[in-house]
């Protein structure tokens, strides 16, 4: 008898990109179901709430593999995963200097609760240089971050910046002084 694999997935998806959904339809090729766990305390100052972080991926991911699940989390993550009944953490890796903070991260869990595993995917070679904290920089200066995220968050980022709603975790703190300026067109 064949016992379903769950895997979560966790993070702060603030805002997800491509790089996430990649690893998404990755790592759902390899479990049966993939929960898409976005966190609702993170030391970072989100640009996105929770509600919004979730509604984002969930249009994203789309509705068409009811082997994914997106939800939020709060708490301990080892606890959420063993309430879920899932024993497969999977976590991407980008760079060497991903792999030493995941390294002590999968530590730590295993010493937690010593039935989950961490399993790392390697980041497909078109994403390595993206993420979310990148992503948020560009678009913050009106910068064209077409094809780096899914068009739902495009639209949500311009939007948040357009409205000037930059927070502490959005590394340039001010909007441009001519404000957001969509890609494509010009202060003048």
């Amino acid at each position: 008898m064949h016992q379903e694999r769950t895997a979560i997935y966790p993070g702060t998806f603030d805002p997800l990109t491509n790089g996430h959904l990649s690893l998404i339809r990755r790592g759902r090729e390899l479990f049966d179901q993939l929960v898409v766990a976005v966190a609702a305390e993170t030391p970072k100052h989100p640009l996105f709430t929770l509600e919004e972080r979730v509604q984002l991926a969930r249009e994203a991911i789309g509705d068409s593999d009811s082997g994914i699940v997106v939800e939020p989390f709060d708490g301990l993550l080892v606890d959420y995963v063993a309430k879920r009944g899932a024993h497969i953490l999977l976590r991407g890796l980008r760079a060497v200097s991903d792999f030493e903070y995941e390294f002590q991260l999968a530590l730590m869990n295993r010493r937690l609760r010593r039935e989950i595993q961490t399993v790392f995917l390697m980041t497909d070679y078109q994403w390595l240089y993206i993420s979310s904290t990148i992503v948020k920089a560009a678009a913050s200066l009106g910068g064209n971050v077409h094809g780096l995220v899914p068009e739902c968050v495009e639209r949500s980022l311009h939007n948040k910046y357009a409205l000037g709603e930059v927070r502490r975790a959005t590394p340039c703190l001010a909007p441009s002084a001519g404000g957001f300026v969509p890609s494509g067109k010009s202060n003048a």
